[in-house]
């Protein structure tokens, strides 16, 4: 269980986000139901290495403030407390919202991780 902090209504948590063996952990993440993926800021992923390469997949991420072009990384793992998935697949951007944010945790992520979001309590089980 993680608790979620409030922040202008909005449910925030922090993560950890591993790659080639780099742990790095990352607050201010947005636990967003309403986003299909998990997106991490560019500046963020920098940190451990993630740039972008000539062989990436590039998307268009479509949304309610217009779109934004990222490309896609698969990291060791991504974790939020003490369960992560491994193997996990994120999108890299700018993410220009008009607020500070570090990263979007998505559908994705939520519902492999087995996600249980309690409003009530401002609480996040992962079940795994």
């Amino acid at each position: 269980m993680v608790r979620l902090s409030l922040r202008d209504d909005l449910p925030f948590v922090s993560i950890a986000l591993t790659h080639r063996g780099v742990t790095i952990v990352v607050p201010e993440v947005l636990v967003d139901t309403g986003a299909a993926s998990t997106v991490v800021n560019a500046d963020i992923a920098s940190q451990v290495g993630i740039v972008a390469e000539r062989t990436d997949r590039l998307r268009t991420l479509r949304g309610v403030g217009g779109h934004e072009y990222v490309f896609v990384r698969q990291v060791d793992r991504l974790a939020v407390g003490q369960v992560g998935v491994a193997a996990f697949d994120i999108e890299v951007g700018e993410m220009d919202y008009g607020f500070e944010i570090s990263a979007i945790l998505g559908m994705d992520f939520l519902r492999r991780a087995g996600a249980i979001i309690d409003l009530r309590h401002l609480r996040l089980e992962l079940v795994g």
